[in-house]
């Protein structure tokens, strides 16, 4: 039995090509940056470790520059698209470049923001060239909706590579890093250069490879977790006694639940784990043991 052909993967001249078809002028406010170098494509999957049996899901795959080399490895992807010109384009594209796969690929024409669901069988892996403008966003979201993913691989700005990536006591430990440690382990695998998109961007770029955990096990919601996350870090540089005044009802009230929860009341938001904002919270919420 013979091998199915490989995907023919984009490069600089494939690239310009269909944009030229397509009369495609990248837009910021898309973040449209489209990779143009195979072997970074073939490295970001090679980093994200998807093989056969995993399905994985890509955000702005934009002419297909990834959605190739996913295909070659990976057993299904489903990309979604925002732009109706990529979108409209995308299918063909895999068609002409990747007919053994073909079968294999599937379009969600859909604001990744927005979407409520994903078609097909339950995805395992997210590997992404996210969007600069809205990727922690999008990270947190598809997260949320798809339990049954178990890894990813994301590209992002290298400074929110570092965010979604540090540890408490970290200068860029934030929101970031402590929401995404709800669902998963995140480490840093990589930086990646200018050159190797269209348009180049003006930032550099940065991978964060995740696997992910079960939440922790509370009894509060992660909404009301990710409120007092919000909250410790909208005045990052005061304690989390004032921080958290406001939704505890009183200093006395938020030093009490800090105290109960093991954390010093003089402590910032930046030196606590996801654990600790747990705790915090059940403190906090209805029931909970702090007293004013």
């Amino acid at each position: 039995m013979t091998a199915s052909p490989a995907p023919r993967l984009l490069g600089p001249a494939e690239v310009r090509a269909l944009a030229g078809e397509l009369d495609l002028r990248p837009t910021k406010q898309r973040g449209q940056n489209f990779v143009i170098d195979p072997n970074t494509v073939r490295r970001i999957v090679r980093e994200s470790g998807v093989g056969a049996d995993d399905v994985v899901v890509e955000v702005g795959p934009g002419l297909g520059s990834l959605t190739l080399a996913l295909l070659e490895v990976a057993g299904r992807v489903t990309a979604i698209e925002v732009d109706p010109l990529l979108a409209a384009r995308l299918p063909r594209t895999i068609a002409e470049l990747a007919p053994a796969q073909a079968a294999s690929f599937e379009l969600v024409h859909a604001d990744a923001l927005r979407v409520t669901e994903v078609p097909g069988p339950a995805p395992t892996a997210l590997v992404a060239n996210l969007p600069y403008n809205v990727s922690v966003p999008v990270l947190l979201h598809l997260m949320a909706l798809l339990p049954s993913l178990q890894k990813g691989l994301v590209m992002v700005q290298s400074e929110v590579a570092d965010r979604l990536a540090a540890k408490p006591g970290s200068k860029v430990y934030g929101v970031p890093s402590v929401k995404a440690a709800w669902f998963a382990d995140l480490r840093r695998a990589g930086a990646i250069g200018r050159n190797v998109f269209w348009p180049a961007p003006n930032v550099d770029s940065g991978l964060v490879s995740w696997t992910h955990h079960e939440p922790p096990t509370t009894t509060v919601s992660r909404q009301q977790v990710f409120a007092v996350v919000d909250a410790a870090f909208a005045q990052r540089r005061k304690a989390l006694r004032g921080v958290l005044k406001g939704l505890a009802g009183s200093a006395e009230r938020a030093e009490a639940a800090l105290v109960a929860a093991g954390v010093d009341p003089m402590a910032r938001g930046e030196s606590l784990d996801i654990d600790a904002f747990v705790r915090i919270t059940e403190e906090l919420s209805p029931g909970g043991g702090a007293t004013a």
